[in-house]
């Protein structure tokens, strides 16, 4: 893990989840593999490994920079600025 001064600047507590899975692989009629939380926002979407990208597109289209999994059992939390779990 690294030193991130991103994840300083998230809202504590965290951003309520404003979805329980993606809204854009709905949308589009695909499956996400794996789930992340936005943690400016609540948005969810997928990661890399599902065909939208929606986790990283939500980075690339707001800039919010810190997300975390969405999936039971994981803690982990994901810099895209940083490039590295933080």
């Amino acid at each position: 893990m690294s030193e991130c001064l991103h994840l300083a600047e998230m809202p504590r507590p965290e951003p309520a989840p404003l979805a329980e899975t993606c809204p854009e692989c709905l949308a589009d009629g695909t499956h996400p593999v794996q789930l992340r939380l936005c943690l400016s926002c609540g948005h969810v979407g997928c990661c890399d490994s599902s065909a939208g990208r929606h986790a990283t597109a939500h980075f690339s289209s707001t800039g919010h920079p810190v997300m975390r999994t969405f999936e039971p059992g994981e803690s982990w939390r994901w810099c895209f600025v940083d490039g590295s779990i933080v």
